[in-house]
């Protein structure tokens, strides 16, 4: 059976940017009911009342601020190392039988030299390579035959350490990336492993983005 405050809810969670701005407690209520009452009212089939939207809105809040921050600020608090690299670029290359091949010669090289970065992902479609510029000559070299969809340089990478609660605690990700976004930062490609994951931004906004994952820990 449908309620005022579950057809509330279903509607805030459909909205990311509003959920988190009820949880930090910025939002008029009575203003926010105001605005979403035809929508509450078609999905309810009947009128609903002001009252009881904001009452709704009221309890939700209350359950986020705890559901939300009081989980994820635990393991927020809790990042550790924070390290940033620059002068890297991304290739993302069609996927192909001889791709795991190339890659195989191309670390083998990359082994011959000090203090570069490598990482690589692997899609359905896709095959992602991320490399210190100085040894774009040997992807280049390797993957000469094999479909380039894009090349991306003058990136920075973000390679942050989460403690291991972050895999049973929903919406870390979320949190850190969401303030991200406010920031207007675009991250080019995400690389994660059970505890770490790093980030992928343009040069020019490394600064911010390493400032806004740095505050989060304060």
């Amino acid at each position: 059976m449908k309620t005022v405050s579950s057809i509330v809810e279903n509607y805030i969670k459909t909205k990311p940017f509003l959920l988190n701005a009820l949880s930090l407690g910025i939002i008029n209520l009575t203003s926010l009911s105001r605005n979403i009452m035809v929508e509450l009212e078609s999905e309810f089939g009947k009128e609903v009342k002001q009252g009881a939207v904001v009452m709704a809105l009221k309890r939700l809040t209350e359950e986020l601020d705890f559901r939300l921050n009081h989980k994820i600020n635990k393991v927020i608090k809790n990042i550790g190392e924070i390290t940033v690299r620059s002068a890297l670029t991304d290739y993302t290359f069609a996927a192909s039988d001889t791709v795991l091949n190339k890659q195989a010669d191309l670390i083998t090289d990359i082994n011959t030299f000090s203090d570069i970065f490598y990482t690589s992902s692997r899609g359905v479609n896709e095959t992602n390579i991320v490399v210190s510029n100085s040894v774009n000559h040997l992807v280049d070299k390797h993957f000469v035959n094999e479909k380039l969809i894009q090349k991306l340089e003058n990136l920075a990478s973000i390679t942050v350490k989460l403690p291991k609660e972050n895999i049973v605690v929903p919406g870390i990700y979320y949190f850190i990336f969401q303030r991200l976004a406010w920031e207007g930062i675009i991250i080019n490609e995400v690389i994660s492993t059970s505890n770490e994951f790093t980030i992928l931004v343009s040069e020019d906004e490394v600064d911010v983005a390493f400032k806004v994952i740095k505050d989060l820990k304060n």
